[in-house]
C-alpha cells in the first residue's frame, strides 16, 4: 500500500517531472522537455515539443534493443485451423512494405484510413503501417453492418479502406466485401479499397476501385518510420454515443506510447520478453492498446487470437493458448469467463493444460461480478484482477498496482486510481460525495497522457459529452462509489449506453431503428442483466392504432432490422409489444423505471410520472 501511495502522490504533486521521467524510457526522435501544455478546454497536449513514431517504438526500437529474433506476434486461429509467428524483424519488414503500398495508393501524413478486418495479422500490420507514415487509422469492428460502416466512412472521410474477403464467426464464413460495397453505396464519401483475399472465400474485385493486398506488395519496398510531433493523431476509434451518431475518439502518438509503456509493468506486471494474451478484437480499444501497441512497444510477445472463449472448439480454448505460447498474463472481458464457466462449471478443461507459465488473469470492459471473480480465482488458483477504463481513456484508470506491489483484492472493486488519474464521486450539482456514497465517477482535468485528445471533427461534442456536466472534470458516464480505504467501485452506466459482452452499444441508436418501422408509434430499449453477456437489450414497442401486423411478424422484422443496421453483436432478441410506456409529464420515457420492473427491483415511482398505471401495463406484459 505504501509503495502505491508514494508513486501516486509523486504523479499528483509533480506531474511534469513524473511523466517526463516515464517519457525518457522510450526512444524519441526528439526527446521532449515539456510534459504538458494545458489547453483552454482543460485537456492537455502531452509532450508538445517531442517527436516520435509509435510504429518505430513498436518495431525498430525493439530490434535495436536486440529483440529482432524474438516473436512479436503469435497468430492463432482455431476457426481456420492455422497458426503463424512473426518475429520483430519479420513484422517490421511486413509493416514497412505495406506502408509503401499505402503511399502508392496516395495516402499521406494526416490522411485517414479505415481498417475493416477480422482478427488476422494483416489488421495489426495495417495499423502499424498507417502509423509509420503518419496516416490516421480508424479500425471498425468487423462484425458491424454496412450502415454502421457507412456512418464512420462519412465522419472520418478516409482516403482508403482496408478489408478482407471475409471474417469467420464460429463455423460461419462472413463475406466482408459485400458489406464494404453496400457501405460505400450508402456513404457520400467514396474511398478506394485494398482487399486481403482469404482462402475461405474470394472477393469479387472491381477494376479501378479495388486493389489486391498481396499483389500490391510485389512492387513495394520497405519504408522508414517518419518522425512525427508527439501530438500527431494516431487513430480515431468510434464509440457509441447516446444519440446514435458515434463519437470518434482521437488518440495521439506520444502521450499514448508513454501511458501504455508505463501500464505494461505497473498494471500488468509484465517484463520485456514475456507473452501477453489479450482475448479481444482489434476493433475495440482493448485490441488497440493491448494486442497491438502496448505489448510490442514494451518488448513483449502478443497473441492475436481468431476464435471464441468456447466452441472453437471447446471451453479449453484460452487454457490451450496459455500452454502453447507460455503466456504470463491473460486479459479478457468477464463475459468470456462467464461463457467458459457456463460450459465448464467444474473447470475440467483447466486441469487438461499446463498453466504453469500463467501468473495473473485480468478482466475489464464491464463490471466483474463477484461470482465470476470467485469462480475464476478458485478454479485457476491464480490472482484475478478487475480494472476499469474506457475507449476514451485508452488505458486503465483504476487498477491493482501489481508492478510495484499488489494490494488486497476486494471483489466488485477495480482497486485504486492509477497514477495520473484523480478520481472523484460527484452528486448532480458537482459536490464531492463521502465514502460509500454513490454518484457520478469523474476525473479531474487535465487527464494524464494517453487519453482522448478530442472528438474527431467535433470539438462541441467533446464538451457536451464529457466536459460540460461537471466543469473542471471529465465525466466518465459511469456511476459508483469510493470506500473508506480508497477502493473504487464502478456500478454501471449512468447514460443510455449498454454493455453487451464488453461492447458498448447505444440504446438510442436501437430505438431509432425500431421507431423507423411503419407500424411502430413509440419505443424504448433498456438493458437487462444477463448471466453470460453482462447486459442484453430488451425492446418495448407501442403500435400505431392503424397497425394490423401480427405481433410475431413485427417482432421478427424489428429484430432483423437491428441486425441489419447494427450487426448481430447488438443481440436484441426480446421485444415486448405494450399499450403504453411510463413517462414524465413532459413526455420523457422513464427508462430507469422500466429497467427496475424488468429486473424485479422495487420500483421507485417519481413524482413527475404522468400515468402511474403505465407501470402495471409493463408488469402485465412481462407476466
Amino acid at each position: 500500500m505504501q509503495a502505491y501511495k508514494n508513486v501516486y502522490s509523486e504523479a499528483q504533486q509533480d506531474p511534469e517531472g513524473f511523466w517526463l521521467e516515464q517519457a525518457r524510457r522510450l526512444n524519441w526522435f526528439k526527446t521532449p522537455k515539456v510534459a504538458a501544455q494545458v489547453k483552454k478546454n482543460g485537456l492537455a497536449d502531452w509532450f508538445p515539443d517531442g517527436e516520435v513514431n509509435i510504429s518505430y517504438l513498436a518495431l525498430d526500437a525493439q530490434i535495436e534493443a536486440g529483440r529482432g529474433e524474438q516473436v512479436a506476434l503469435y497468430y492463432d486461429s482455431p476457426v481456420t485451423q492455422s497458426k503463424a509467428n512473426y518475429t520483430f524483424n519479420q513484422l517490421r519488414e511486413q509493416v514497412a512494405c505495406f506502408a509503401h503500398v499505402l503511399k502508392q495508393q496516395g495516402v499521406e501524413k494526416g490522411d485517414r484510413v479505415i481498417i475493416y478486418l477480422p482478427m488476422i495479422p494483416q489488421a495489426a500490420i495495417a495499423m502499424l503501417a498507417c502509423a509509420r507514415i503518419g496516416a490516421i487509422h480508424s479500425v471498425v469492428f468487423g462484425g458491424f453492418a454496412a450502415h454502421e460502416l457507412a456512418v464512420r466512412i462519412d465522419d472520418a472521410a478516409p482516403k482508403l479502406i482496408i478489408t478482407a474477403s471475409c471474417g469467420i464467426e464460429g463455423t460461419k464464413v462472413l463475406p466482408y466485401k459485400p458489406i464494404v460495397d453496400k457501405a460505400l453505396a450508402e456513404a457520400t464519401y467514396k474511398p478506394r479499397t485494398i482487399v486481403y483475399q482469404r482462402e475461405q472465400c474470394q472477393a469479387e474485385m472491381q477494376e479501378g476501385q479495388d486493389t489486391d493486398w498481396e499483389q500490391a506488395l510485389t512492387t513495394a519496398s520497405p519504408l522508414e518510420a517518419i518522425p512525427l510531433p508527439a501530438t500527431h493523431p494516431l487513430y480515431i476509434l468510434y464509440t457509441s454515443g447516446t444519440t446514435g451518431k458515434p463519437k470518434g475518439v482521437v488518440r495521439d502518438h506520444g502521450g499514448y506510447a508513454v501511458a501504455l509503456n508505463f501500464s505494461m509493468n505497473y498494471v500488468y506486471g509484465l517484463e520485456p520478453g514475456e507473452v501477453f494474451f489479450t482475448a479481444s478484437d482489434v476493433g475495440w480499444v482493448v485490441g488497440h492498446s493491448y494486442i497491438v501497441y502496448g505489448p510490442l512497444l514494451f518488448g513483449c510477445s502478443s497473441v492475436l487470437y481468431e476464435g471464441k472463449p468456447v466452441n472453437t472448439p471447446d471451453a479449453g480454448a484460452f487454457w490451450r493458448i496459455v500452454q502453447d505460447y507460455n503466456v504470463s498474463a491473460i486479459f479478457s472481458a468477464p463475459t468470456a469467463f462467464r461463457a467458459i464457466k457456463k460450459e465448464d462449471p467444474e473447470g475440467e478443461f483447466i486441469q487438461r493444460y499446463d498453466l504453469s507459465s500463467l501468473k495473473r488473469i485480468y478482466m475489464a470492459g464491464e463490471r466483474l461480478d463477484p461470482a465470476t471473480y470467485e469462480w475464476t480465482t478458485e478454479l485457476t488458483d491464480l490472482p484475478v484482477y478487475d480494472h476499469w477504463w474506457q475507449t476514451e481513456s485508452g488505458w486503465p484508470m483504476c487498477a491493482n498496482p501489481v508492478g510495484i506491489g499488489a494490494v488486497k483484492v476486494k471483489p466488485g472493486s477495480s482497486t485504486f486510481p492509477v497514477p495520473g488519474y484523480e478520481i472523484s464521486v460527484l452528486d448532480p450539482l458537482g459536490k464531492g460525495l463521502g465514502s460509500k456514497e454513490e454518484g457520478a465517477i469523474c476525473v479531474r482535468l487535465p487527464l494524464p497522457p494517453g487519453c482522448l485528445t478530442t472528438v474527431w471533427g467535433d470539438e462541441q461534442r467533446l464538451h457536451s459529452s464529457y466536459l460540460n456536466a461537471f466543469p473542471g472534470y471529465y465525466c466518465s458516464g459511469d456511476g459508483g462509489y469510493i470506500d473508506e480505504q480508497g477502493y473504487v467501485f464502478i456500478m454501471g452506466r449512468t447514460d443510455d449506453v449498454i454493455n453487451v459482452a464488453g461492447h458498448r452499444l447505444s440504446t438510442g441508436e436501437m430505438e431509432e431503428i425500431l421507431a423507423a418501422h411503419k407500424d411502430v408509434a413509440e419505443c424504448a430499449v433498456v438493458a437487462q442483466p444477463d448471466e453470460l453477456k453482462g447486459e442484453l437489450p430488451v425492446g418495448f414497442v407501442i403500435l400505431k392504432n392503424s397497425s394490423t401486423i401480427a405481433h410475431e411478424q413485427l417482432q421478427q422484422e424489428l429484430i432483423q432490422s437491428i441486425r441489419a443496421e447494427i450487426g448481430a453483436i447488438a443481440c436484441l432478441k426480446t421485444l415486448h409489444i405494450v399499450s403504453r410506456l411510463p413517462k414524465t409529464r413532459s413526455g420523457k420515457i422513464l427508462r430507469r423505471l422500466i429497467r427496475q420492473v424488468l429486473q424485479g427491483d422495487d420500483v421507485a415511482v417519481p413524482s413527475t410520472i404522468d400515468d402511474p398505471s403505465s407501470i402495471d401495463a409493463i408488469k402485465e406484459t412481462m407476466r
